[in-house]
């Protein structure tokens, strides 16, 4: 079991880009395998693929007791609309983890990672699995979910047959999350070197 305070994550997309999938995989490695309290609320536009969409998780070591995110800890876009419409809801200096290539933001109040994650997906043949690249990012930078947790979730919530392809893409997701954090502790101890 993961030992942390709630934690309120907002998914957002467009329809066909496995954000529903992202948002149950998340609340369930967190719930089923991590043994922590968790709940999801997902939201359609009036069109299912294309269409924006949401996923809303909690976590929490204690109960929850109303399921909706107001305010997130971590914003995850990977649509420009998905942007627009819930940048106000993530709280101040919160995280925001991006797709670069879909999404443009706006200096603001919050840490920003940017991920190639509809590329990263692309390099593998698999342009959908960008959602779960995204959960291996996250996996690395936010202790949301134990690595375990989300590699169980991901092998038992993908189709028959392509669990290992999927593992591939969560796996390049976290590595590449590790490689930013080891980028920003560098840069933090090289400033740090300078100004002592």
């Amino acid at each position: 079991m993961q030992d942390l305070e709630e934690i309120k994550i907002i998914v957002t997309g467009f329809g066909g880009q496995g954000i529903i999938m992202a948002g149950r995989i998340i609340g369930k490695a967190a719930s089923l395998v991590d043994g922590n309290e968790s709940t999801m609320v997902q939201s359609y536009g009036p069109e299912s693929r294309g269409g924006a969409c949401n996923a809303q998780i909690i976590i929490s070591a204690n109960p929850i007791h109303y399921p909706y995110v107001d305010q997130a800890d971590i914003l995850i876009c990977m649509s420009q609309g998905g942007y627009e419409k819930y940048i106000e809801q993530l709280k101040a200096q919160g995280t925001l983890i991006a797709d670069e290539d879909l999404v443009n933001p706006a200096d603001g109040d919050f840490d920003a990672y940017h991920v190639p994650a509809t590329r990263m997906a692309e390099a593998l043949g698999q342009k959908m699995m960008a959602n779960i690249i995204m959960i291996g990012f996250l996996t690395a930078v936010i202790p949301a979910v134990s690595v375990n947790a989300a590699r169980e979730t991901i092998r038992h919530s993908v189709p028959r047959g392509t669990e290992e392809l999927n593992l591939k893409a969560f796996a390049k997701g976290y590595d590449h999350g590790l490689a930013v954090l080891k980028g920003r502790e560098k840069k933090a101890a090289g400033q740090t070197g300078a100004i002592a």
